[in-house]
């Protein structure tokens, strides 16, 4: 049997983690005949997390740890997870357990040659109206610009084969969503179905900020779309001002008036420059990424390891002397 690796990205996790870990297990142990291991990946937590992966760690061997030195966000916590994962699959999900325990076996079942990448798509949400609504309008706006085939529930936990994981840590894209990554490799990827639960243990972290910059890493960094909205913005102020600007000529030719309209003319000048900015912001966002991505800084910073050597890091130049091996 191929080894499985499960990816948990973990940021003010404390109160999930050992109840997640218990029905990882459980789920684990009813399927014996396939070697696993979960990787933990603490995000720059500001609670007892890492404590709480430390302890497991320690009493189980199949528990690696990765801590990073700061928060450097979902997507770095995830690729990290994946650069420590040794299976020949990894499937990557949430640690506030919203998701069924038994949710990366199932994926691990669809997984196959053919379909080297497995995707759970969403079937109901049971949250808040408005999570539920942002949600809906983040993945029709992906579906409308950039993924056409993206499943209509969207999805966050996925498996990927070894192969995939090689070609998405290859690419060194921190400012881009990682489901769009995942989507972008053009692999063939079938769809698990499930039903997201209610949040039991402690507080979401997703704030309104950074949902936010998730829409704009999305569409900027997987479509053309909004530069060409301001091609078009732009073609219409034109014609509008140009249609403007021969009534004032054809009025004074044929009639002799002056137009006079220092509101006017204000309101105009204010509309105008509003969507000048508007514009400059938009090839910011471009210009702003296509710096860092010259800058070429790592997507993660390893801080500590548990149960992982030191060819295994992550970031095996980097490691020091405080990661852990093995036990023997």
């Amino acid at each position: 049997m191929p080894r499985f690796s499960i990816v948990i990205p973990v940021y003010w996790n404390e109160p999930s983690l050992r109840p997640l870990y218990e029905r990882l297990n459980d789920e684990a142990a009813q399927r014996p005949a396939i070697e696993h291991e979960f990787v933990f990946v603490d995000d720059g937590s500001g609670d007892a997390s890492f404590a709480v992966l430390d302890q497991l760690a320690a009493q189980d061997p199949r528990v690696r740890v990765v801590r990073l030195t700061r928060n450097f966000g979902a997507h770095a916590a995830c690729l990290a997870g994946m650069s420590a994962a040794s299976g020949d699959c990894a499937a990557v999900i949430a640690a506030d357990l919203q998701e069924p325990p038994d949710l990366p076996w199932k994926m691990f079942e669809r997984w196959s040659p053919a379909t080297p990448v497995v995707v759970a798509s969403r079937q109901s949400r049971d949250e808040e109206a408005s999570k539920v609504a942002f949600a809906r309008l983040y993945h029709g706006i992906m579906r409308r610009v950039a993924f056409p085939h993206m499943p209509e529930g969207g999805f966050d936990c996925f498996l990927l084969d070894r192969r995939v994981i090689g070609e998405v840590l290859r690419l060194e894209d921190s400012n881009a969503s990682l489901t769009g990554l995942v989507l972008w490799t053009g692999f063939n990827f079938a769809e698990v179905s499930y039903d997201r639960l209610r949040r039991q243990h402690g507080t979401s972290r997703w704030t309104l900020a950074k949902k936010l910059k998730l829409v704009v890493d999305s569409v900027v960094g997987f479509s053309y779309a909004p530069v060409r909205a301001m091609s078009l913005v732009g073609t219409l102020i034109g014609l509008v001002g140009f249609a403007y600007a021969l009534l004032v000529v054809l009025r004074r030719i044929v009639y002799g008036e002056d137009i006079v309209g220092w509101s006017s003319l204000m309101a105009a000048i204010m509309v105008l420059s509003g969507v000048q900015l508007i514009a400059l912001g938009i090839l910011g966002e471009y210009v702003w990424r296509t710096l860092d991505a010259a800058r070429k800084r790592p997507s993660f910073i390893v801080g500590e390891t548990r149960n992982l050597s030191r060819e295994e890091c992550p970031q095996k130049h980097e490691c020091t002397k405080a990661h852990q091996a093995p036990p023997q």
